[in-house]
């Protein structure tokens, strides 16, 4: 694969491919023998997805030659190969990679499930004479020992989360998805290996069905990777899956979801696995969550982007200027995003909803923040998508008269808010003339108008100029339903930022029930639609 290889477009813009450490890690795999079934003793000859993974993550290297990548999440379907990579990868850190007593763990929901990894490596090491001159295998502990650098890799029990004071090289974590809780995870990844040069945290699961958990969290990072939502340079993130919205009967998608099919599995057995999900429904969920890695009871995310990024109509600030206009405001917390959002009712048939959002955070916490949640806030800073107040907490009195400026340009007409730590700043808008309502947080409050903004969204009548705070908020959006059909923004779900989208809803709603210069609301006319 070398003379195709690209290096990964999640290489950092300081880091570069060094093909030579690329090609040692390769051929140290390659060195190896398959284990079990047909393959038995046949060479481990990488296919090209894997051969793609190990060459990101061993060849991407850093100034200090040190390796990009510290951890990498590969979620891809059941019998395309998973324990045999892992194990090769676990054998390659501490047998392969030149560390000096290097301590690497296989872990997983329980102790059996870890130990097929480590039964794989073994078997691994037996068949190849170069290893198996230089390893100790101690069966019992579920310890392979790597005797010219006395480094280990070690079986580790379920109750490994009780035990500190780790110093790791390396972490193969099997089925991730089937961890109970994040214990064991947090404690083999936070930190256990600062004492280490280039630690390598190897992630690798089929898709599971609980979104609370520690998988669906380092699920949910891995897309907003891929999907340009986030960027963390020492996070390499692979995800084989078929969409939500695709036919998981077409033969042709399960190519995509499945880059081994017809090598490690027949594509026979998928149409016999299919068929019978389609004859017992009971099994879809399986087939879907283990054949074609869909997270099959996974709350889906509310907006679809595609349609909301067709009302990037541009806005003209001077054509509003003294028009009437609605504010939604959304304080959160003293050191979080904190938005308030103007959005403009129509003034005929043709006009559409404007949106106006404005966003702000402490000045000394910016840069942490990006650090920490991985979200470009400084970029949207430089390009004036989002304000920074002096200090590590926002200055609600820069924000105070930040509105009061507004209203000198625009007729606010009233500003919704959430009643959540918003008393002062309520009474000292009111004591600058402006009409400020409570709005609740409940389904009777919120669901009228979210069910009114997928509404306007879907015919192209709001028009919100594609601000990227703004988008990135409504992408983070999770519904909750309550039992008569109502709906509203689910704030446990929706792990990321959703103020500005709460605001908007709120001043949206403002300007559908008062809004069309003073004309009947569209909830008069026809009343609140069901989705």
């Amino acid at each position: 694969m070398t003379n195709n290889y690209t290096p990964t477009k999640f290489m950092d813009k300081n880091s570069r491919y060094n093909e030579s450490l690329a090609d040692y890690a390769v051929s140290f795999i390659e060195c190896l023998s398959h284990t079990k079934g047909t393959w038995a003793g046949k060479q481990f000859k990488l296919l090209e997805w894997q051969e793609q993974i190990i060459r990101d993550l061993f060849g991407t290297v850093k100034p200090d030659g040190y390796r990009q990548f510290n951890t990498a999440y590969i979620e891809i379907p059941k019998k395309m190969g998973k324990s045999e990579l892992a194990a090769a990868v676990a054998l390659l850190l501490c047998c392969g990679d030149n560390e000096e007593r290097a301590e690497v763990y296989g872990c997983a929901a329980d102790r059996r499930q870890a130990t097929i990894v480590f039964d794989v490596a073994a078997d691994m090491v037996r068949m190849c004479p170069a290893l198996n001159k230089r390893v100790k295998i101690l069966a019992s502990q579920k310890r392979i020992v790597y005797t010219p650098t006395n480094s280990f890799y070690q079986v580790l029990s379920a109750e490994a989360y009780s035990k500190h004071g780790f110093n790791i090289h390396g972490v193969v974590f099997d089925e991730l998805h089937t961890q109970p809780n994040r214990k064991l995870f947090d404690v083999m990844t936070k930190g256990s290996g600062d004492a280490r040069a280039q630690p390598l945290y190897f992630l690798i699961t089929t898709a599971g069905s609980d979104t609370n958990s520690i998988c669906y969290e380092t699920h949910q990072k891995a897309k907003d990777i891929l999907e340009g939502r986030k960027v963390d340079p020492t996070f390499y993130p692979v995800i084989y899956g078929v969409g939500e919205d695709e036919d998981w009967t077409d033969p042709k998608v399960w190519y995509k979801a499945n880059p081994s099919l017809g090598v490690t599995v027949g594509i026979d057995k998928v149409h016999a696995a299919c068929e019978s999900a389609k004859q017992n429904p009971a099994e879809e969920n399986a087939f879907r969550q283990l054949r074609l890695n869909q997270w099959v009871k996974q709350a889906v995310r509310w907006m679809p982007m595609e349609k909301w990024d067709k009302c990037s109509f541009k806005t003209d600030i001077e054509e509003l200027k003294g028009r009437v206009c609605y504010g939604g405001l959304d304080l959160s917390s003293t050191t979080d995003l904190t938005s308030f959002v103007l959005v403009f009712p129509p003034q005929d048939e043709e006009d559409k909803y404007v949106v106006l959002p404005y966003f702000w955070l402490p000045e000394d916490t910016l840069e942490l923040r990006v650090r920490r949640d991985h979200v470009p806030y400084d970029l949207w800073e430089r390009q004036e998508y989002l304000e920074t107040t002096e200090g590590n907490v926002v200055h609600y009195a820069h924000i105070e008269k930040f509105i009061e400026k507004l209203g000198e340009t625009f007729n606010i007409r009233e500003i919704a808010f959430d009643r959540w730590g918003a008393v002062q700043m309520v009474q000292n808008l009111e004591g600058m003339g402006f009409t400020v309502v409570p709005f609740g947080q409940g389904f009777k409050d919120m669901s009228p108008a979210t069910k009114e903004l997928m509404k306007l969204t879907l015919e192209e009548k709001i028009a919100h100029g594609g601000h990227p705070v703004l988008r990135w908020n409504m992408d983070n959006i999770f519904i909750r339903r309550d039992p008569a059909g109502n709906i509203k923004a689910d704030k446990e779900k929706s792990t990321e930022k959703i103020d500005g989208a709460i605001a908007t809803i709120m001043a949206l709603d403002r300007a559908i029930r008062c809004g069309k210069q003073n004309t009947e609301s569209v909830y008069d006319n026809r009343g609140v639609m069901f989705l």
